[in-house]
């Protein structure tokens, strides 16, 4: 089954040896985004209802360039440096996706990439592709 890397310059570059998502047959896996600004590559803010709804623009962003939305995803993993975050979350996400929700798992870490507060990686399928 083939590969092919997805790019687009309406999200963060990567910053190391990654892909922003790799499609492979229906199924784009989503590199985690971090709030980075893409135009300026910086943290958008300390605050994290600004680091999670520029996450959410990042992740769209890549779901775009990928031929399907933030809806098309079926699996989300956030990654957050503090759990009673978790609240803001659901808050953004009630706001960005419709039901059916995609499968979710949360997980406290210690430490991520920039000093960002909040990571969310995922999986996209294809819209089209196969039901």
């Amino acid at each position: 089954m083939s590969r092919t890397a997805i790019s687009t310059d309406k999200a963060p570059a990567a910053i190391g040896t990654y892909s922003q998502a790799m499609k492979v047959g229906s199924l784009v896996f989503l590199s985690g985004q971090i709030p980075l600004s893409p135009s300026s590559g910086e943290l958008v803010s300390e605050d994290f209802v600004d680091q999670i709804e520029q996450v959410l623009d990042n992740l769209a962003a890549v779901c775009e360039a990928a031929g399907g939305g933030l809806n098309d995803c079926v699996k989300l993993s956030v990654f957050l440096k503090d759990l009673a975050n978790f609240s803001h979350v659901n808050t953004a996400m009630e706001k960005r996706f419709h039901e059916p929700f995609p499968a979710r798992a949360a997980f406290a870490v210690a430490d991520l990439p920039r000093g960002a507060q909040v990571e969310i990686e995922g999986v996209m399928l294809v819209p089209g592709s196969a039901d």
